[in-house]
């Protein structure tokens, strides 16, 4: 497998909506004791505060969370479609019960300290910067509220700055 080099985030080329909406990523979260990695289909990039950032929503009830919340860093990443049942395994299954990483064969790597799969094509390595509860009187829709938040299992948005960008 060819190692991953630095990839500076202005020559990013792709389309947000595809790569996270319909492909899918992973936002992994921990350190070299425990780590877990979860499957995103919610979030975006851009510039928030002077800082190139990606946004990702976490579910309270989402083991990824208790890492997010803890940890100060984490990472995004993107694999490519031969990944695909791997990455339907870690948006179905809890690593609070199993090792997320084998099951889904992939393997932790860390680049700062930062965990993230090493299959991956890219992945970008960020740093937490905000951590905002949505609840729901943050909605002006109610059908959004009703549609997505049946059970009130309610999301997190994580803005993270992306300290460093890598791809194969």
């Amino acid at each position: 497998m060819h190692t991953f080099q630095p990839y500076p985030t202005e020559l990013l080329e792709m389309n947000p909506f595809t790569k996270i909406g319909s492909e899918w990523a992973l936002v992994t979260a921990g350190d070299k004791n425990k780590a877990n990695t979860m499957t995103i289909s919610w979030g975006g990039l851009g510039v928030i505060w002077a800082k190139n950032v990606v946004y990702v929503f976490i579910r309270e009830s989402r083991y990824t969370k208790e890492f997010m919340d803890r940890l100060e860093f984490f990472s995004v990443s993107f694999l490519g479609e031969e990944y695909r049942e791997s990455l339907s395994y870690c948006g179905s299954h809890s690593g609070r019960d199993v090792n997320k990483f084998h099951m889904a064969g992939l393997t932790p790597a860390y680049k700062l300290g930062i965990p993230y799969p090493d299959e991956s094509n890219l992945v970008l390595l960020c740093r937490k910067m905000a951590a905002v509860p949505i609840t729901e009187e943050h909605f002006t829709d109610p059908h959004i509220l009703e549609q997505f938040y049946g059970d009130r299992d309610m999301h997190t948005m994580y803005v993270g700055e992306i300290i460093e960008a890598m791809a194969r």
